[in-house]
């Protein structure tokens, strides 16, 4: 039997996903960017995530976050209320 890794890789991915588009306010409470990179669910991630942040300032009105694992994906935009896509490329 092949166990094949990266799929085991991309489902925690997608675990770590749903759990996070079920409560964003329990996950995305962002007042700085400095609180994106401490937060603890980053962890749970697989190695080899990527991730980028734009527009997260002291007092920022809006930012976007982009969380990638090989073609699976998850993108945040953060305003006045916060807009969540999950799929694969």
């Amino acid at each position: 039997m092949m166990i094949d890794f990266i799929e085991i890789q991309k489902h925690k991915f997608d675990q770590v996903v749903q759990k996070i588009m079920a409560e964003p306010q329990k996950y995305l409470d962002f007042e700085i960017v400095s609180d994106f990179y401490k937060s603890t669910w980053l962890d749970d991630l697989p190695k080899g995530t990527t991730w980028t942040v734009s527009g997260l300032d002291n007092g920022a009105e809006q930012f976007d976050i982009y969380i990638e694992y090989r073609n699976h994906y998850l993108s945040i935009h953060i305003q006045d209320v916060i807009t969540l896509s999950h799929g694969t490329k």
